[in-house]
């Protein structure tokens, strides 16, 4: 596996603390109660901004629309700066583009596998709860701790929404196994 991935992995298997502090923009705010920040339901509890008060992340109090995807309440959300969609740590399984996307782990969202967006709103990657075919390709299941150590890979969709790359569930068109799968261009 690439070490592209294994830092990716790495970061977003810390605690949502240690990511979302400090790093860019002022720390947190606390919400009072549930209230609509930028469009977005944010819960009761911590917020993070970005330095001039554009929202970085929150949990979400509700369901709510982030780009392709159906964010379920409980799940963290994370937007650019310019207040794009950037990454949803989901709280759980959820299907973003027709694929079907891991949600939390057993310390909750912040400790499970991250769906990754485009600007635009389009997904970009996320790893499976179980092996599934996804475009006629047997993808494997994976998650960001067995990422780092391991040759798990996610599902990676271009701006299109066409399947990139994944991880092989089993032997495909002359690939082994455990493979990353990398569809040509």
């Amino acid at each position: 596996m690439g070490l592209k991935y294994r830092i990716v992995a790495l970061a977003a298997a810390m605690p949502w603390f240690m990511l979302t502090a400090g790093c860019e923009g002022s720390g947190p705010e606390d919400l009072a109660q549930d209230a609509f920040v930028q469009g977005y339901p944010c819960a009761k509890g911590h917020a993070w901004f970005y330095d001039g008060g554009r929202l970085r992340s929150c949990t979400l109090s509700r369901d709510a629309a982030f780009g392709q995807a159906r964010v379920e309440k409980g799940s963290i959300i994370f937007l650019r700066e310019d207040g794009t969609p950037l990454r949803a740590d989901l709280l759980h399984a959820s299907t973003v583009a027709g694929v079907r996307c891991a949600g939390a782990g057993l310390l909750g969202p912040q400790e499970g596998s991250v769906t990754e967006f485009y600007p635009d709103g389009h997904m970009k990657l996320c790893f499976l709860p179980e092996d599934a075919t996804v475009q006629g390709v047997p993808c494997a299941r994976g998650g960001f701790w067995k990422a780092t150590f391991s040759h798990e890979y996610p599902v990676e969709l271009d701006e299109h929404g066409r399947l990139m790359s994944c991880g092989l569930a089993r032997d495909f068109d002359g690939h082994s196994r455990g493979d990353k799968y990398v569809l040509a261009e």
